[in-house]
């Protein structure tokens, strides 16, 4: 019996298998050769990933401080920018001065009246203007007037050196007049920037000018006085002034009643 050559029957085998293939519908069989395509294995993870930028810090932005806005008086006048931070009562006395917003009162003052006392008083006593003698002298509540408020201070334990005395205008009004409107406005600015940089606990004005200029109203001293009010966190006394009382002497039983009442908010026995 001959026997079949093995190649013979693989091509059979072969073309059997392709036949069959056709008949299902297959039309090309891929090229075993061709290698799968590789696929990429992800880097691993970062031990410390990059991190987005840091902004920048607050305190680099800070080193450039805006100064306060200046602000501009009823008569136009504007007063310049200052930054608070470096603000001192002696740049503020400069400033007073030098200051001439006022026409009338730049060109009949002898000098200006700033202020005197304790620059970190807990207690500041606030009046209208100066006076003949203040403006000669250059400092407040020197005259007659002046030194019935020293005996009040020292009927309350006090000394004038204890706290500190000022007043809403830093020139004095020709003949003793009271400060006009523009003229309060125009040295409001200085006032406040006093009062900043003392930061008293309280404040005790004297007279209606004092008290309806720091507490921005128009009621009368009869009603504001014996009660304590508030000008941004700081107490307020009003009482009359020591020049009223040296024309109405029975007013003084109403001042010292006054004075009481502060004291008594300030912690400050009285024999």
């Amino acid at each position: 019996m001959a026997r079949k050559k093995p190649g013979r029957d693989a091509r059979t085998t072969t073309v059997q298998r392709l036949e069959s293939l056709a008949q299902s519908g297959v039309k090309q069989l891929g090229r075993r050769d061709r290698k799968p395509a590789t696929k990429v294995a992800p880097e691993p993870a970062a031990a410390n990933p990059p991190q987005a930028p840091a902004p920048k810090k607050a305190a680099a932005a800070a080193s450039v401080r805006e100064p306060i806005s200046s602000s501009t008086s009823s008569s136009g006048v504007q007063t310049p920018a200052t930054d608070l931070s470096a603000d001192t009562l002696p740049i503020i006395q400069a400033e007073v001065a030098a200051c001439t917003q006022c026409d009338e009162l730049a060109s009949t003052r002898t000098q200006t009246v700033f202020g005197v006392g304790n620059p970190k008083a807990r207690l500041c006593f606030l009046g209208e203007a100066p006076g003949a003698d203040e403006d000669r002298q250059g400092e407040p509540f020197v005259g007659r007037a002046g030194q019935l408020l020293t005996k009040i201070i020292e009927a309350c334990t006090l000394q004038r050196s204890d706290v500190y005395i000022l007043n809403v205008l830093k020139c004095r009004p020709p003949g003793n007049r009271t400060p006009l409107p523009h003229e309060v406005e125009n040295c409001r600015g200085f006032l406040d920037r006093q009062l900043a940089l003392i930061q008293p606990e309280y404040i005790c004005c004297l007279g209606a000018v004092a008290a309806q200029t720091l507490l921005q109203t128009e009621t009368t001293i009869g009603r504001l006085r014996g009660t304590i009010h508030q000008y941004r966190g700081i107490g307020v006394l009003c009482t009359y002034h020591p020049a009223y009382l040296l024309r109405n002497p029975a007013a003084k039983k109403d001042v010292w009643e006054d004075m009481k009442i502060l004291m008594a908010k300030m912690g400050i026995p009285l024999p």
